[in-house]
């Protein structure tokens, strides 16, 4: 069997996360298979993707030019598959993310693979096995890959990155993207006033439903998510089709999937459609005054109470831890 082949994501000419995730997922796959990782970034001029080495990659390959300095589909697809048949890569891992969701399909269909989408983990038993949460989370498939060669996306968060350094060779390579004529290309990013970290990447996120009563009550979670920090403030589907949080805030079915490793759901009832989009967090914590509601029958950690007293008081306590007092 060939080699794997780990997609990466930058953002600003620097790696995202999801990219050291992918490549260790991608380290764990091939030490399984006895082959090499190889990695291709794709970006502006003044990319640096020296890092991926870090996290197991035998060869990193970076394809610098400033017209895919944001993800342009005909440009990422055309650049990844020529990489796939120039080495005879076996296997195309990346990231589940927005990007990867609409370039993962296209490379499968380019290259004539199936492709395995959104998966938790990736083992070997006898060839290669996914694993998928589905029906919200009440089950988990595993599917054994039957094809020689395929393309799979890894949910975000679901891979713990892990550091593997390897003596690896760094390549840049001009492909004269600007060549090609593209039916759609991306134009402009547009970044939210406020940077703030996105849910479905965030390591922890605190999410809000109508328990709240009212959208100005957000600012109690967004109190606890400052005070834990590196976290996220998410929303039920309530409380978006109400108005009172942006729809890129939207955790569950029709919103985002997300995996932290510490979720909040916070007068949440706990519906199976949010439920199909925070199942898979590491350790779920469960607010909310009904002690019937579905949400703590998922929950790691359930309390029962009036989130008004207990959400600033849970603040003021990690305040406290954090201060050392």
């Amino acid at each position: 069997m060939g080699g794997v082949l780990a997609v990466l994501e930058q953002r600003d000419g620097a790696l995202k996360k999801v990219s050291y995730e992918v490549v260790t997922a991608a380290r764990s796959l091939a030490d399984r298979l006895n082959a090499g990782v190889g990695a291709i970034a794709i970006g502006p001029v003044a990319l640096d993707a020296t890092a991926a080495t870090t996290f197991g990659a035998d060869h990193v390959v970076i394809v610098a030019d400033d017209h895919a300095a944001l993800y342009q589909p005909h440009l990422y697809v055309r650049a990844v598959a020529e990489r796939v048949k120039a080495k005879d890569y076996s296997v195309v891992l990346l990231s589940a993310t927005a990007l990867g969701k609409d370039l993962g399909p296209r490379l499968a269909a380019r290259l004539g693979w199936p492709l395995a989408a959104d998966v938790t983990d990736v083992s070997v038993d006898g060839g290669i096995v996914v694993t998928r949460p589905v029906y919200a989370g009440k089950a988990v498939y595993r599917l054994k890959v039957t094809a020689p060669r395929c393309v799979i996306s890894v949910r975000p968060n679901s891979v713990t990155p892990v550091e593997k350094s390897r003596t690896a060779t760094l390549q840049h390579v001009v492909l004269g993207l600007d060549a090609d004529r593209p039916v759609a290309r991306t134009v402009a990013m547009k970044a939210p006033a406020e940077a703030k970290l996105d849910v479905a990447e965030a390591p922890i996120v605190v999410s809000g439903g109508r328990g709240l009563k009212e959208p100005a009550n957000f600012k109690l979670l967004e109190d606890l998510a400052q005070a834990l920090g590196a976290a996220a403030v998410g929303a039920s589907r309530a409380v978006v089709d109400a108005g009172w949080r942006a729809h890129g805030d939207q955790v569950g079915q029709t919103g985002k999937t997300v995996s932290p490793g510490l979720y909040f759901a916070i007068g949440i009832s706990g519906a199976i459609q949010h439920l199909a989009g925070m199942r898979t967090a590491k350790v779920i914590v469960a607010i909310n005054k009904d002690k019937d509601a579905p949400i703590f029958k998922v929950a790691d950690y359930g309390i029962v109470g009036d989130l008004f007293e207990i959400v600033p008081r849970l603040t003021q306590e990690i305040k406290k831890v954090k201060a050392g007092t």
